[in-house]
C-alpha cells in the first residue's frame, strides 16, 4: 500500500520578470503566470501529473506557501 504525501510548493513574485513563480524542489517543479489564481490552476494538474509521472506516494495535500509567509492548502 502507497502512503499519502504533502507537497509544499514555494510562491512569490518575480519583479524583474513581472510573473508569479512557484517553485517545487521536491518534484522538481518551476512553473510561472502573469496572474496569481492562474498560477494556483497549474500548480493543482502539475503537482497530481508529476506525482504520477513519477511513481510517488499518493497526494495528501498540497501546502502553498507565498511571500511574505502567507499558507494556504488545495
Amino acid at each position: 500500500m502507497r502512503c499519502f504525501m504533502d507537497v509544499k510548493v514555494l510562491i512569490h513574485w518575480d519583479e524583474d520578470a513581472s510573473v508569479w513563480v512557484a517553485i517545487c524542489d521536491e518534484l522538481g517543479i518551476s512553473l510561472e503566470s502573469g496572474s496569481y489564481d492562474a498560477l494556483i490552476e497549474k500548480i493543482k494538474i502539475t503537482v497530481p501529473e508529476m506525482i504520477e509521472l513519477n511513481g510517488l506516494s499518493k497526494l495528501k495535500s498540497i501546502e502553498l506557501t507565498t511571500s511574505p509567509r502567507q499558507m494556504a492548502y488545495v
